[in-house]
């Protein structure tokens, strides 16, 4: 079985829920399953320490995460259009697994959420991408043979899944933003699929 790693950072739930959807993709892959984890949100040295389990939600990643997974989707809200910072530093401190090539040759989607329509969701989808172009990742976007990337009013775009969310209610994606997170999904998962066979 395939594991394909969807790690995301939530704030307010809009990333989470789009996380859902790009899990329902892969897990509808036969021979392909989802490990969805989470990392911390990034305190100051002063603030209290955070537990090694979140009391909700999946588990914080760990690098092993990395090593065990065939393909990995990276999900973040924008922050003046780029990741949010707890992710990044998670990825900022993969520099073993950069060198020992861990997740070269593993395919890779990228997904987001933002309060604003023009809000930075495509330079947030391509900061999250250029981490893992560095590790050797191959990127899998979302073509536009996928209708919903043509029929949505909101959150899609070929670089990745994005969801529109003018408020901090607004968490749950359209229909159109959920088929577009789930084509993702599953082309993820079958990418990593044929690849498993390549990176032998």
């Amino acid at each position: 079985m395939a594991e394909i790693l969807v790690l995301y950072y939530s704030r307010h739930g809009s990333v989470a829920n789009l996380a859902t959807q790009v899990c329902r993709g892969i897990n509808s892959v036969p021979g392909a399953t989802a490990r969805v984890r989470t990392v911390p949100p990034v305190s100051a040295e002063n603030a209290p320490r955070l537990p090694a389990i979140p009391a909700e939600g999946p588990p914080y990643a760990t690098t092993a995460d990395l090593a065990d997974c065939a393909g990995l989707v990276l999900g973040s809200p924008t922050r003046f259009g780029n990741m949010a910072a707890p992710l990044k530093y998670f990825l900022d401190g993969t520099g073993t697994e950069w060198l020992a090539g861990t997740l070269t040759g593993k395919p890779a989607g990228v997904f987001t959420s933002t309060s604003s329509l023009h809000g930075g969701q495509e330079s947030t989808l391509l900061s999250m991408a250029l981490p893992l172009l560095h590790h050797g990742m191959v990127l899998v976007g979302v073509p536009y043979g996928e209708q919903a990337l043509a029929d949505t009013r909101t959150g899609g775009s070929p670089y990745g899944a994005t969801h529109f969310a003018p408020g901090t209610g607004d968490t749950v994606p359209s229909a159109d933003e959920a088929r577009v997170a789930q084509h993702l999904g599953r082309r993820v998962a079958e990418a990593a699929l044929r690849l498993q066979d390549w990176r032998r």
